[in-house]
């Protein structure tokens, strides 16, 4: 029998590691469980799971690991050549195109995120109006990478259903 599994961390990449750090600590409140380190190719443990994954050749990486509040991890990467991504939010690319998190103050957090750089892409919008309070944003932070904020849980924000 299939059950569902619990979500364990998502990794982005940035390109500054020290700034990304600040600004998911201390904006969004994020626990940093492990400081920004460099990670080199090599034969320890990370370099071997690194050369697993980008393939020989990839010479070194700057990340730092932080947690939510209900223990997600958020890992972040810094890449040598790194680079920005289109201005356009490439929607129908395959692949992740955001997160969310939850704040019951949608519209304060995302002042905080416009006040350290970031923007918000939307207005706030209600799912239901006149219904139920669940409202919901979509935001970038200051290198570019696209989340979304909701004010209720996905469970909560999802049981009525289809949309109207």
């Amino acid at each position: 029998m299939t059950t569902p599994r619990t979500f364990s961390h998502i990794g982005l990449s940035v390109p500054d590691l020290d700034a990304a750090v600040k600004f998911y600590s201390e904006v969004l409140g994020f626990y940093v469980v492990m400081q920004p380190t460099e990670a080199v190719e090599n034969d320890t443990a990370i370099g071997v799971m690194c050369t697993d994954v980008f393939g020989p050749g990839w010479g070194s990486l700057r990340i730092a690991h932080l947690a939510t509040a209900d223990g997600i991890g958020i890992e972040i990467f810094e890449f040598p050549g790194n680079y920005a991504p289109d201005e356009k939010l490439e929607h129908k690319r395959h692949g992740t195109f955001h997160f969310a998190i939850q704040d019951p103050d949608v519209e304060g957090l995302s002042e905080r995120i416009i006040a350290a750089g970031g923007k918000q892409r939307m207005p706030v919008r209600e799912y239901y109006p006149g219904e139920k309070p669940y409202r919901m944003v979509y935001v970038e932070d200051p290198f570019g990478i696209v989340f979304e904020l909701y004010s209720h849980s996905y469970e909560l924000t999802y049981s009525a259903g289809a949309y109207a």
